[in-house]
């Protein structure tokens, strides 16, 4: 791991919302000296100076609501039907794609199998898998009839959720988790228009239920995040001292109000990118108009923009991850999120990009050294051909990532076009 001295670029540090034109010197893995202007820097600090060409630079993205090992499934059946082997390849393609797309960072949402997301959290961190800063979580915990179980009397089914009924299921269920060493645990509270038997305003999982999960995670030292869409679940999952709160689309003034008194500690996500490819982009894989309109997208849509305008006004703590994965939103259009932010949420660029940067870092359990541009941060950057802050499409793919370098390690340099990443350990 050596120093590098990054001059002649725009900086975005994720702290002000105006970019300014300065240096940055790494050392190992920190950002030693964030400076302004030119020439502040002396060459002799860096084993490797690069120009930046007056590229814009800023903290490497962070997925908030990430799901690696969702390959593709046209339904949620079908990732229990993916034998553990391809499935473990799978989950390790994604990361390599998803770091490839400028996330440094990743947030998992569930695991669609116990070690999935385990497994890769350590070959990423031990260099021999390419990929995210990445906290695992294990399968959504759900209850019988809620978002996960797709067993029917006749005929038993594996999906991504962990079914747990009563508290002492619930206890058992958290307990597995966290024997097998994940990083947070997810409750699906509510249902989803994605589920016919159970839609998004059901509320499937007790206040009981909910409560003693998240305690029992909290006593082994874990994150906890929650499916939530119903008002009601977006309470309960407040009154249970959840981490992380998803959705909340039809979170009424009362939900909201509890939100609120929460905000310095609880980090909310739309998960939005799924409503927003189904509405507008669901004929690409069968969903017409008619299918759209009987399951309730639109309205969706329309509570769920009404809702995070609320939350923008009431300046709560939001992070980009829109449930990318699925047939309908395919890995790698992870930052439209940054976008539809601006668009459908009425953030700022500058905002919607702090969104998917200093929000995340704090999510990912690392505030104030994660997710910005500053003297002792973590080294996880991005050099973009562009200006994001002007079009947010050119986050959207690889094409206008320059460089990439998560905690101090090039994982690419556009200089050497050949590069191999230093992020992986030569094994043989």
């Amino acid at each position: 791991m050596g120093s590098y001295l990054i001059k002649n670029v725009t900086i975005f540090d994720s702290i002000d919302d105006t970019p300014f034109a300065g240096e940055v010197l790494i050392e190992g893995n920190r950002i030693v000296t964030v400076a302004r202007g030119k020439d502040q820097i002396s060459e002799e600090n860096a084993s490797d100076v690069i120009d930046g060409e007056g590229k814009f630079l800023m903290a490497g993205l962070v997925e908030g609501h990430c799901h690696l090992s969702f390959c593709g499934p046209a339904r949620n059946q079908d990732l229990g039907e993916i034998p553990p082997e391809e499935h473990m390849l799978m989950t390790c393609r994604a990361a390599r794609m998803l770091l490839d797309y400028g996330f440094t960072s990743a947030y998992s949402a569930a695991s669609s199998k116990m070690r999935l997301d385990v497994v890769l959290r350590e070959e990423i961190a031990n260099g021999y898998v390419a990929g995210p800063r990445y906290r695992a979580a294990g399968p959504e915990i759900t209850t019988t009839g809620g978002l996960g179980d797709e067993r029917k009397l006749h005929m038993p089914a594996e999906s991504f959720g962990w079914i747990a009924d009563g508290p002492v299921e619930i206890a058992q269920a958290v307990r597995l988790c966290c024997r097998e060493d994940v990083d947070n645990v997810k409750f699906n509270v509510s249902g989803d228009e994605f589920v016919s038997h159970a839609r998004a305003e059901i509320i499937s999982m007790t206040q009981e239920e909910l409560s003693t999960g998240v305690a029992l995670a909290h006593d082994w030292g874990k994150r906890v995040a929650c499916h939530s869409r119903a008002a009601e679940s977006v309470k309960r999952a407040v009154r249970a001292k959840v981490d992380c709160i998803y959705h909340c689309d039809f979170a009424d003034e009362e939900a909201l109000d509890m939100l609120e008194s929460v905000k310095d500690r609880v980090i909310v996500g739309p998960a939005f990118g799924l409503v927003h490819n189904s509405v507008f982009e669901g004929d690409v894989v069968g969903m017409t108009k008619d299918i759209v309109e009987s399951m309730g997208l639109p309205r969706k849509l329309e509570h769920t923009c009404a809702t995070y305008h609320e939350m923008r006004k009431r300046n709560m703590r939001v992070v980009v991850g829109g449930d990318y994965g699925f047939t309908i939103t395919p890995m790698g259009q992870n930052a439209r999120d940054i976008g539809h932010f601006v668009k459908f949420f009425g953030y700022s660029p500058a905002a919607a990009l702090k969104c998917a940067t200093e929000v995340g870092g704090d999510l990912m359990g690392h505030k104030g050294e994660l997710g910005i541009i500053k003297d002792g941060a973590l080294a996880d950057i991005l050099l973009i051909d562009g200006n994001p802050l002007e079009d947010q499409s050119i986050l959207v793919g690889p094409d206008h990532f320059h460089m990439i370098m998560k905690d101090g390690k090039m994982h690419k340099d556009w200089r050497r076009p050949n590069f191999q990443t230093e992020l992986v350990t030569q094994i043989w």
